[in-house]
């Protein structure tokens, strides 16, 4: 969205995370999670808006998005 109303090439988006941990009781969930493969990427298709803020839902598709089962944990406490 940045790119296209920037008129800018899309890039690379960079997260970073705070706080970010895991929870002991939650071990097995996490080494199932980094066990399994990516899937392909999706495709994503974003309409033309003449401002950033003039987006709603609609104006995003993801096309072709798989996931993986569920992996159930414990809340932790």
């Amino acid at each position: 969205m940045v790119a296209a109303q920037t008129g800018l090439d899309v890039g690379e988006f960079v997260w970073t995370g705070g706080d970010c941990h895991i929870y002991d009781n939650h071990r097995e969930q996490v080494a199932e999670q980094l066990s399994r493969e990516a899937y392909p990427y999706p495709t994503l298709k974003l309409a033309q808006r003449d401002s950033i803020f003039d987006y709603t839902f609609d104006d995003v598709e993801i096309v072709d998005y798989q996931h993986h089962p569920a992996i159930k944990a414990p809340v932790a406490v």
